[in-house]
């Protein structure tokens, strides 16, 4: 489960990031290419958070689809997984999407202020 590794890796990013203010939500872009299942990380999230200022954090996620150009034919397609084939038939391909793993955005709680 390399799931908990990263997204351990995830929390103290933004722990580091955000100075220890109060975490409401994090947006995480993963491909269908990344190896990285989103139901694992989240459970995952839960588990690294726990006792942080992200505690309780809502995780989202969004999942663009994995997209190779070919070498041979020239063509790019969207594939639905990791058999990086060109509908040519072709191998020789590049992954131009989908691999991705980062963190879009993260929404603190808003500070009161007293006047």
């Amino acid at each position: 489960m390399h799931e908990l590794a990263i997204t351990e890796s995830v929390v103290d990013l933004v722990r580091d990031r955000t100075g220890g203010r109060r975490v409401v939500a994090v947006q995480l872009c993963v491909g269908a290419l990344s190896g990285f299942v989103p139901a694992s990380m989240q459970l995952c999230f839960e588990i690294a958070t726990t006792g942080t200022p992200l505690q309780g954090a809502r995780l989202d996620f969004t999942e663009p689809p994995g997209r190779i150009s070919c070498r041979v034919c020239g063509t790019e397609h969207d594939i639905p997984d990791a058999v990086l084939l060109c509908p040519c038939g072709s191998a020789d391909v590049v992954v131009v999407s989908g691999d991705e793993l980062r963190v879009v955005s993260v929404e603190l709680e808003r500070e009161t202020t007293c006047v």
